[in-house]
């Protein structure tokens, strides 16, 4: 039955099953760590939180994308980087304010809750693992998925140094990489997206829908 969009239809299925599951995983994450962020008072946690509500916003946009047009998928893509990019620089906004005065972070909070997301973040791998290939809106999930990862583990890691050092410090500077994390995803993503959008352009010109108001050119 080749032809008859069935094997879209069919991916597009799969896609929005992933898609749902990723965005209700990082929902509930970003709740549970920014609460335990603010209470433990860890630039690291808070900043793991945000990383989890970009991805939450980024799979909603992406869900939106499914079953559209490439030109509609990259510029959900866009979108998607430009939300993380912002996101990015609110979190070196809030490490300088807790540089210039804030208290010690409790480090058993940051291992135990650190540990609780990485679990969280390594189901999203497994799930999205398939379409890390696919389209510029699938792309754009496994970098957030696979940049969370790195997180979880760099907050872990702070965690045992605050512990071991009875400093800050490894607190404030994994955040910061996080922060560098989220803000070069949005760069890959956001490149990606400009990229698929210069494509889809070309291809609408050569297929002669330059100035066409059909609904395929769309």
């Amino acid at each position: 039955m080749s032809g008859c969009g069935c094997e879209v239809e069919l991916k597009d299925a799969k896609q929005k099953y992933v898609l749902y599951w990723l965005l209700g995983i990082n929902a509930v994450m970003f709740c549970v760590e920014i609460t335990v962020g603010l209470y433990a008072n860890s630039t690291a946690l808070i900043a793991d939180s945000m990383d989890m509500l970009a991805d939450a916003i980024v799979y909603g946009i992406a869900l939106y994308a499914v079953s559209r047009s490439l030109k509609h998928k990259a510029n959900a893509a866009l979108i998607s980087g430009y939300f993380q990019l912002t996101l990015g620089l609110l979190i070196i906004f809030d490490i300088v304010r807790r540089i210039i005065g804030a208290g010690e972070p409790h480090s058993w909070f940051m291992i135990g809750f650190g540990f609780i997301a990485l679990i969280a973040n390594v189901i999203c791998l497994v799930l999205i693992r398939k379409h890390n290939n696919g389209e510029v809106h699938m792309r754009a999930s496994w970098i957030f998925s696979a940049n969370d990862v790195i997180a979880n583990m760099g907050v872990i890691a702070a965690g045992v140094l605050v512990m071991l050092l009875d400093s800050r410090w490894p607190d404030i500077v994994i955040g910061s990489v996080i922060a560098i994390l989220i803000l070069r995803g949005a760069y890959l993503i956001i490149t990606d997206a400009k990229k698929e959008l210069s494509n889809a352009e070309l291809t609408s010109e050569n297929n002669g829908c330059s100035g066409s108001k059909s609904k395929s050119c769309s």
